[in-house]
């Protein structure tokens, strides 16, 4: 066992903790006095002869039925969960909108009458015994000496002044401690009757994969799109410098090719920040942007997200981008030939942006990993599936792709769409699969 110090004994007496908890015990005990007053009432006029006795008792079962109610209501479990939280000090989660069961409603009810019944004790001793302390203590010093009169306590009256003053300081001091035990019980039991049920718990797991798989996905249209953005205007202007001399007006349309590439990447990253920026929006309270921010706007060829003042989320590009996709490669090195079949526009629209991301991916990875070498795209459109197959000859003083996070993340997108991926190397070239069902759409 521990050794009890001194220090021990009078932490309880001096813990700012054992004051706070005592304000929410005396809430309880707050709340529980209507209640006192209902019961004492009813007892008044049962007592009296004169009083209808089956109406009276029809009266106090209506009245038991509505003191009842709030005890199972979920706004009274979240406001003391929100007084635990602050009073208490107990980590307790709000409970999630609408997820009220049976389990939950009954232990937060049982906690209610706890808090009511526990509060109620503390505030009676302390009506009763904190004036008979003050009273103990101040007639030792000579004032209202008329206050103890006739006192008898026990072998104690009221000549005893000495020993009244230290049972007066006893049962100040027992009274702190014994707010202080209750407030730690208070706070051991608030976890078990407050916290989340096994329901709530699983609603709360749910929504935090849903939050992760968002940011999942975020993390891959950034890493495709600015990625993509970068390998090209890379390799576009390190082309321009080599033939800035000698080719002129190559030069001026590697430096047009990069002035478009960097404001189709600023208007998908504008998307994605959007989309981060939307939960924070949508919250209560949220701040409104500034004047400088909705005034904000992309050099050059106008701001295509402004308008009224406020800021639209452009669409997502899909396979009918597709010829601009190839068109912003090219001035990058890539000999890119496209194979289509089938009516791209009848693909889904989150497979059909998938397939955009993997196909840019795709020459994002040609591009950086193989130079300047032909690529074949072929793109078909089954009535159950979409294919699509990048195909690049592979420069012998580069190596294999894989380094980065481009494979992992077109994985991450085919295997969320129930699809299938093939990527390595065949003889001198490398070649990426991907095999898309179109039912997947019902599971973007």
């Amino acid at each position: 066992m521990g050794r009890v110090t001194v220090r021990g004994l009078v932490a309880p007496l001096v813990r700012g903790s054992t004051y706070r908890r005592g304000v929410h015990l005396l809430l309880g005990g707050v709340i529980l006095l209507p209640y006192a007053l209902l019961v004492i009432a009813f007892a008044g006029m049962l007592s009296d002869p004169g009083t209808p006795v089956a109406a009276t008792l029809s009266l106090a079962a209506a009245a038991v039925l509505i003191a009842v109610v709030p005890a199972f209501l979920s706004g009274t479990r979240t406001l003391e969960i929100a007084a635990a939280r602050a009073l208490l000090g107990v980590d307790l989660p709000d409970p999630p909108p609408g997820a009220a069961t049976r389990e939950t409603r009954v232990r937060g009810a049982l906690w209610y009458a706890v808090h009511l019944l526990a509060g109620g004790a503390v505030g009676a001793a302390l009506l009763v015994a904190l004036p008979m302390a003050l009273v103990f203590l101040v007639q030792r010093l000579g004032v209202a000496p008329e206050a103890t009169a006739g006192l008898r306590i026990g072998p104690l009256d009221e000549h005893d002044t000495w020993a009244l003053t230290g049972l007066g300081l006893a049962m100040l001091i027992g009274l702190v401690y014994s707010i202080a035990g209750l407030g730690a019980l208070a706070a051991l039991m608030a976890p078990v009757l407050l916290g989340p049920s096994a329901q709530e718990r699983i609603a709360a797991l749910e929504a935090r994969a849903d939050r992760l798989a968002e940011r999942n996905r975020l993390a891959r249209e950034l890493h495709d799109s600015v990625g993509h953005a970068l390998t090209v205007t890379t390799l576009q202007a390190a082309a321009a410098r080599e033939l800035l001399d000698t080719d002129p007006e190559f030069a001026r349309k590697a430096l047009a090719a990069i002035e478009e590439t960097g404001r189709s990447a600023m208007v998908e990253l504008d998307h994605m920040l959007g989309v981060l920026r939307e939960g924070e929006a949508a919250a209560p309270g949220a701040a409104a942007p500034s004047r400088g921010a909705r005034a904000t706007g992309t050099a050059g060829g106008g701001d295509p997200l402004a308008g009224g003042g406020r800021r639209r989320r452009a669409p997502q590009p899909t396979l009918a981008d597709l010829d601009r996709l190839v068109g912003d490669a090219r001035p990058a090195g890539l000999d890119v030939a496209v194979e289509t079949a089938g009516r791209l526009g009848d693909v889904p629209a989150p497979i059909s942006r998938e397939g955009y991301r993997i196909v840019q991916e795709g020459l994002t990875n040609a591009a950086r990993h193989a130079g300047r070498v032909p690529v074949t795209l072929r793109v078909a459109v089954t009535a159950d599936r979409l294919d699509i197959e990048l195909t690049n000859a592979l420069d012998a003083a580069a190596g294999e792709p894989g380094g980065g996070r481009g494979l992992a993340g077109m994985r991450e997108r085919v295997t969320l769409l129930r699809g299938e991926l093939t990527a390595g190397r065949y003889e001198d070239t490398w070649r990426v699969s991907a095999r898309l069902p179109l039912e997947s759409a019902v599971h973007p």
